[in-house]
């Protein structure tokens, strides 16, 4: 049962994730950056309200949807890819603004 609630979070997480890409052909980075605070502030509610929901809510909505949604080598590539300047401010702006979310979600939830 694990593995296809894995299995089906990660499907429609890539889904939307590829739509994030699509709908931001000219600047890749954009898309990286919303799904990866999006990710961050959902796995932020996630946690927050912690012991207050199924296992299986974590596991489908936390491991498949988050997992396939956000991307971390993508964001580690467009970083190199931007070069030094722009590349220091996605580093940093993914931080702190995805952090944020986080904290943020967490709060929400509670």
């Amino acid at each position: 049962m694990t593995v296809l609630l894995v299995i089906i979070g990660g499907a429609v997480g890539a889904v939307c994730r590829y739509a994030a890409g699509r709908l931001t052909l000219d600047r890749p980075a954009w898309a990286t950056f919303a799904v990866n605070v999006i990710g961050s502030l959902i796995l932020g509610l996630l946690a927050g309200f912690g012991a207050g929901l199924p296992a299986w809510v974590g596991t489908l909505v936390g491991t498949g949807f988050c997992g396939a949604l956000t991307t971390y080598s993508t964001f580690a590539y467009e970083t190199v890819t931007l070069g030094r300047r722009w590349g220091a401010v996605n580093a940093a702006a993914s931080l702190v603004v995805g952090i944020g979310a986080a904290a943020l979600g967490f709060t929400l939830s509670g």
